[in-house]
């Protein structure tokens, strides 16, 4: 096969299973190429084997499956498996991944950030459980990537990725696929459709915003189509390559259309949204919003009402920012709880094994052992189901709920952008005060515990350090800090707040109310207008 020389590009940060960047980095010539061809490197998949390839409809996306197929051709895989329009959502490509025992997928989005011309784009692999890379196979291809020289391409027209079918590139056979139809599939397997469908009927009104991203075509044949609910509840529903020219994160800030019309008087019963690539959800009921976490907690104490949950949750796992609202779940269900750095990985190889059944992130990201992937729509089917079998608005769930367990008053601050400088400097600093950080007292509030997690997987000991600090203090309420990367320019810090209050407390305060200590005490400890010149978050979810 033709081969065209290269130069290396450490570009890709180790341990992470992809890249994202601008556009226009991705355009620089042999970029692109270099990446997919490190990721076949180092993967050493077998002659014959299956790739699927697909992504959220952003701008560079046809291009770059033009670029994939044309590679996987050259490095002799036998099939490709590709959406129709180049659109797989990220869960739906999971779910092909594992359903044709392909060897793995490339997946082209940058998730919840924005597109065009000027946006954002990303390309991850993902191995055969549907799941992304694991650190030892992001590892191999980070270290492709210092010493690569070469990559192999063959020349070829471009597939019809319009047409349903099979076509060849040379030896390979191109299958393109309805996007929707197996995903949907899985859905009513999941579900009480029937259930769901008889609470639409009966007037039960909901909204989705698709935020002119990726799940528009699943959620109008599976809400609109499969369930009953009428024209127009799918807003924002066709796939656009710049989203609209919106930023498609479901937060209150980028999806406040959505805020507002769940919350005037005339609002439906339940509003939700999804992200560019359809991974992540917002849940609104009728003049209330549930926090990411608070909403992992709901379907993990509630998902036994669905078919596909019906024998019990073998566990539950969630990112170590996520709020604690969880782990009373699992204690009263009397399954473990696992708490885990963030990335989805670290919860598939616990879904392999078997550990646990129900896994989020405080980042809008829910999901079950059904793919290997956070699944946005997903989480808005289950929420159907149980208020289709509880028959209760969302407001009365939550409350039920918080009386059950206690509530955790829970919020994100995000400081968008910072210098980095500034930034490694604040976590530095606190790192070198953990060890006296306990039983200092900030207002009223007392230092219990702090530390940098770190994390042993429990399924094959592999260790993951300085995953982000933890503050815990007396009574259970949480301050965590931690750096993120799914940015593309700058750094990202994240702020968490925690407040419990247990059953019989305080359990109808403002959020912001309620926090407000919580909030004068991470800058009393961080110093965070100090080191990187902000005195109030870019995003507060």
């Amino acid at each position: 096969m033709p081969e065209i020389a290269t130069t290396p590009f450490p570009d890709q940060k180790p341990g992470t299973s992809g890249l994202r960047k601008k556009v226009t980095v991705f355009q620089q010539p042999h970029y692109a190429e270099n990446f997919i061809q490190s990721v076949f490197d180092a993967i050493d998949a077998p002659a014959g084997a299956t790739l699927v390839v697909g992504g959220d409809g952003r701008f560079h996306n046809g291009v770059m499956i033009q670029t994939a197929i044309r590679m996987a051709a050259a490095n002799s895989f036998a099939r490709v498996v590709v959406g129709q329009g180049g659109i797989l959502s990220t869960p739906a490509a999971s779910n092909l991944i594992r359903k044709r025992e392909a060897f793995g997928g490339l997946i082209l989005s940058a998730s919840h950030n924005p597109g065009g011309p000027d946006g954002d784009f990303g390309i991850k692999y993902n191995v055969g459980n549907g799941g992304p890379a694991p650190e030892k196979i992001t590892d191999a291809i980070f270290a492709r990537t210092t010493v690569i020289d070469r990559y192999r391409i063959v020349e070829a027209a471009d597939v019809d990725l319009t047409a349903l079918g099979e076509q060849r590139v040379g030896e390979l056979v191109v299958e393109v696929v309805d996007p929707v139809a197996d995903y949907a599939a899985l859905m009513e397997q999941l579900f009480d459709f029937a259930a769901i469908r008889a609470m639409i009927a009966g007037g039960f009104r909901l909204s989705f915003d698709a935020m002119h991203a990726v799940t528009g075509p699943y959620a109008h044949e599976i809400l609109e189509n499969r369930l009953g609910a009428s024209a127009g509840t799918v807003v924002n529903g066709t796939p656009q390559e710049d989203f609209g020219g919106h930023h498609p994160d479901p937060n209150l800030v980028h999806a406040r259309d959505l805020y507002e019309r769940m919350m005037a008087a005339d609002a439906p019963d339940f509003g939700a949204a999804s992200d560019g690539d359809g991974d992540r959800n917002l849940i609104i009921g009728r003049g209330i919003f549930v926090t990411p976490s608070d909403s992992l907690a709901a379907l993990a104490a509630d998902a036994h009402l669905a078919p596909g949950y019906a024998g019990g949750l073998k566990g539950i796992a969630r990112s170590m920012p996520t709020s604690q609202a969880a782990d009373r779940v699992a204690a009263k269900l009397g399954i473990p709880l696992h708490e885990t750095p963030t990335g989805w990985k670290f919860f598939g190889n616990l879904l392999d094994a078997g550990m646990a059944t129900i896994c989020g992130e405080e980042s809008a990201g829910t999901g079950s052992d059904h793919v290997r992937e956070k699944d946005g729509l997903w989480a808005v089917l289950l929420w159907l189901n149980i208020l289709a079998v509880r028959k209760m608005p969302v407001a009365q769930l939550m409350a039920e709920h918080w009386q059950t367990y206690g509530r955790t008053y829970y919020a994100r601050h995000d400081y968008e952008g910072i210098a980095t400088e500034g930034a490694d400097a604040l976590m530095a600093g606190l790192r070198g005060r953990l060890a006296t950080l306990p039983g200092e007292t900030v207002d009223d509030l007392t230092v219990e515990a702090a530390d940098d997690f770190a994390y042993t997987d429990p399924t094959d000991g592999s260790t993951s350090n300085r995953q982000g600090v933890r503050i815990r203090f007396a009574g259970g309420s949480r301050i965590v800090v931690r750096l993120s990367g799914t940015g593309t320019e700058g750094a990202t810090l994240r702020v968490y707040l925690e407040r419990y209050e247990p059953t019989g407390g305080r359990l109808d305060l403002v959020t912001g109310d309620a926090l407000a200590p919580l909030v004068a005490a991470a800058e009393a400890i961080l110093s965070i207008q100090a080191h990187i010149g902000r005195t109030a978050p870019d995003v507060i979810t």
